[in-house]
This record gives structure tokens, C-alpha cells and sequence, in this order.
């Protein structure tokens, strides 16, 4: 299936998945104010107002083709909702949020998600992701569209109606503790990227595209040469499934085991935040943690050097 499709398809089947109910702690989780660094939450805001949260990127195309919509529903409606554009804050650059505000006269808040934590809680599975959440603080509504439907239930939730709590299929701590647990004991290298990390910001972030091409071209070398630890590659669950996991694999004959980030647990526990990346782990420390892989001889050695 050709890769720009699969975006498409991704995107729809996410927006068709049933919506999550709220975590209690959901308006805790920190998250920082751009463009001062200040640390905000979901609770700063007015609690008597129902909340639309929009997660995007400045290098995710239907995100930036959302923003006129997203701004214009803002102007119409943010006396009666709350609005906040919370960046996902993954390869992301400060001058890059800071274009996308200025291109659009964005006018509501503008936070990022800088540990991954408030994804998760929203069970991100692509951008752009929109979330609508009642005055009660309870999620009813999600989507990666900006259409008509989303349209309707905004002016909804600003004319006080609360709307019905939608179905949850959040990810369990339970559940979260078993996919961090294997990595909590003994040493580990842990290779972090995505799938579509080498094509799809190819045109938007090309030294990024590069980069990650690069990577993942030697790391089958890197891990027959690195052999004091186990190896596993985890990819980003954006936009991923087993398909295009399979077909990454095939693509660079990928010697290395790799698995997808179920819900982002990894990538939020590790606090990963730019890919591709490197971490050498024991018992669940980061010993060392490799973002350039240009000299494949001084990442050994740091490697090596890590105790």
C-alpha cells in the first residue's frame, strides 16, 4: 500500500476508535507554555468551561491545514470553551512553533507536551488529533477531522450541554508497568525512531529525513559490534501498524528486533522526545543516550565507556 495512503488510513481508523474517558490526574500532568518554558496544566484553566484540546506538529501537513479552522473556531467560541494547542513535541524546533503561530495569527494557548504524558492519557494514535472534553472534565469526543461533526458538538459543549462521557480504551498503569517492566532489569541498548521518520519529514525537516536514514542504515553494524546488552528498536506508534512495521523491517534488513511503542509508554517512561536515539539502559537507568551516529567508531566507544 503506497505510504501516503497508509497516513490516510491510519488516520481514519484512529478518528473511527471509540474515544477516552478522562484519568483523574489527567489535568495535573505538566506541560510547558510556549514560548516562555513555563510550567501550565490542564487545571490552570477555567473549570467551569468545556475544553477542546488540539495535539499537533509543525512537520504533520493536516495539522497545519487544520490551523485557519482551529483559529477561526477559537475567535468564535473561546469565551465559552477553552482552547489550547498542545504540540506533541516530537523533532520539534522553537522557531518552527513559533512560524506556524505567527503563519496562522494563532491567538489561543500554545503548550507542548514535552514528556509525552498527556498523549498517552489522550490515546494518541496520530496528529492532528482534536479532544473534546465537558465541563465536567470528561472526555466525550475525538477526531482527526475538522469538519462539520467536530463543528457541532463545539458549538454544543459552548452552549452548556454536556454531552455523554464517551467509552474508554486508555491504557491501563497495569498494563503500562508490564511493557516498562522488561527494561527495569538488566542492560539494555534501546534504539528509538518511526517508520515514517526517513520519508515522510523528508520535505518538511530533510536533515532530519537524513538523519534517521542514516541511522537506521547502521545499526546492524553498530549491534554486531556492541554485543554486551540486548538490542531492541522501538518504533513510534504514530501512524504505524504491523504492515508498515514489516515493511520498514524488509526495507533495511533489520538484523535488530523491533517492536512498535504500544500507546507510547516507551518513548513517554524514556522521555524521548527527538528520534532517532541511542540508550544504553541498566536496570532501568540511562547510562548514555547517542543522537549522533555520523562516527559509528566514537559512538562505540562511547558506548563501551558507559558503566
Amino acid at each position: 500500500m503506497p505510504k501516503l495512503v497508509c497516513l490516510l488510513l491510519f488516520s481514519w481508523l484512529g478518528a473511527m476508535q471509540p474515544v477516552n474517558a478522562v484519568s483523574a490526574d489527567l489535568k495535573l500532568i505538566e506541560l510547558e507554555k510556549f514560548p516562555d518554558a513555563s510550567v501550565m496544566s490542564l487545571s490552570a484553566l477555567p473549570a467551569e468551561k468545556p475544553l477542546y484540546i488540539k495535539l499537533w506538529a509543525t512537520w504533520c501537513k493536516p495539522c497545519i491545514e487544520q490551523m485557519p479552522h482551529f483559529q477561526a473556531l477559537y475567535q468564535r467560541y473561546g469565551d465559552k470553551v477553552n482552547f489550547v494547542a498542545v504540540n506533541i513535541n516530537i523533532n520539534e524546533k522553537t522557531e518552527e512553533i513559533a512560524a506556524v503561530v505567527q503563519r496562522f495569527g494563532l491567538t489561543m494557548p500554545v503548550w507542548l507536551d514535552t514528556s509525552g504524558r498527556l498523549a498517552t492519557s489522550l490515546g494518541l494514535v496520530g496528529t492532528p488529533y482534536s479532544v473534546l472534553m465537558n465541563s465536567a472534565g470528561q472526555q466525550v469526543y475525538s477526531s482527526h477531522e475538522s469538519d462539520k461533526a467536530l463543528d457541532g458538538l463545539v458549538q454544543r459543549l459552548a452552549q452548556g450541554q454536556q454531552l455523554p462521557v464517551a467509552s474508554s480504551d486508555n491504557i491501563s498503569s497495569a498494563e503500562q508497568q508490564r511493557l516498562t517492566a522488561p527494561y527495569l532489569q538488566g542492560e539494555h541498548y534501546l534504539f528509538f525512531t518511526a517508520t515514517w521518520c526517513d520519508w515522510y519529514l523528508a520535505e518538511s525537516r530533510p536533515a532530519m529525513a537524513k538523519h534517521c536514514k542514516s541511522a537506521q542504515q547502521r545499526l546492524n553494524a553498530l549491534a554486531s559490534q556492541a554485543t554486551d546488552a540486548g538490542w531492541t528498536g522501538i518504533v513510534n506508534h504514530l501512524w504505524t501498524d504491523d504492515s508498515a512495521l514489516a515493511e520498514f523491517n524488509a526495507q533495511y534488513n533489520m538484523a535488530v528486533p523491533f517492536n512498535i511503542d504500544t500507546n507510547g509508554v516507551l518513548f513517554q517512561h524514556f522521555n524521548v522526545r527527538n528520534i532517532p536515539l541511542l540508550l544504553k539502559v541498566k536496570d532501568g537507568k540511562v547510562l548514555t543516550e547517542i543522537r549522533d551516529f555520523s562516527d559509528p567508531a566514537a559512538v562505540l566507544q562511547q558506548l563501551k565507556q558507559a558503566k
